[in-house]
């Protein structure tokens, strides 16, 4: 299945150069349609055939790994779902890209934790890894579907001087998505903090605002 273009093109895709967030990273040159086809024609895969993938060293591996977790997690009993939200956050060396994060940090790390406590989610926002700081905001995507807003915003605020484009990135996008659930609770948030955001957590946040509210938050001057 690998396709030596595809790979190549990835490998720049993903930033996999020296001094990249994804530095090192080895594709295959699978392409996620690929992927979620193989999901669907091994309905029967094992926990270890799963967390055999995710030790791989290929990008398409781990992010099939992944793929295949949030279909276990999803049909699993209480006790499954433990182990696998366990492993999972035991393994985030290998859950080492935003697309392998985006694509499961909700249905697992959020999902585990919706009845539980959140304090997981603090400790991973404050983490030295990129990524784990990444699954902290992505997780709470699983609350804010739920209209819990809460824990996305004390995590945004941990966030906010984080040094990573990524994060900016994330945070921004979670914030787009409380607005378009309560924009009210959105522009409190951005009316304490818009001043000291990054710009580009900023331009996420208000990319669906309209353009004169946009310009005065991009401004600073926006005003309650």
């Amino acid at each position: 299945m690998s396709n030596a273009e595809d790979a190549s093109f990835l490998q720049r895709f993903f930033k996999t150069g020296e001094g990249e967030y994804g530095a090192g990273d080895r594709f295959r040159g699978i392409r996620v349609p690929v992927l979620r086809s193989l999901v669907r024609k091994h309905p029967d895969v094992t926990y270890d055939d799963v967390m055999d993938l995710l030790s791989s060293a290929y990008h398409e591996d781990r992010l099939l790994s992944t793929m295949m977790l949030v279909r276990l997690y999803e049909k699993g009993d209480t006790a499954t779902r433990k182990k696998i939200y366990e492993s999972y956050l035991a393994n985030t060396s290998q859950i080492n890209n935003w697309d392998i994060v985006d694509g499961s940090a909700p249905q697992i790390v959020g999902a585990y934790l919706t009845d539980r406590s959140r304090a997981p989610l603090r400790r991973l926002a404050r983490s030295k890894s990129l990524w784990e700081r990444r699954i902290a905001i992505l997780a709470t995507f699983r609350f804010i579907r739920q209209s819990d807003f809460k824990d996305s915003l004390a995590i945004a605020e941990i966030l906010l001087k984080d040094p990573q484009d990524l994060i900016h990135k994330a945070v921004g996008w979670m914030l787009r998505e409380i607005g378009s659930r309560d924009p009210r609770v959105e522009r409190e948030f951005l009316l304490k903090h818009h001043q000291n955001m990054p710009r580009t957590m900023l331009r996420y946040a208000i990319e669906k605002f309209p353009e004169p509210e946009r310009q005065r938050y991009l401004r600073g001057t926006a005003k309650p």
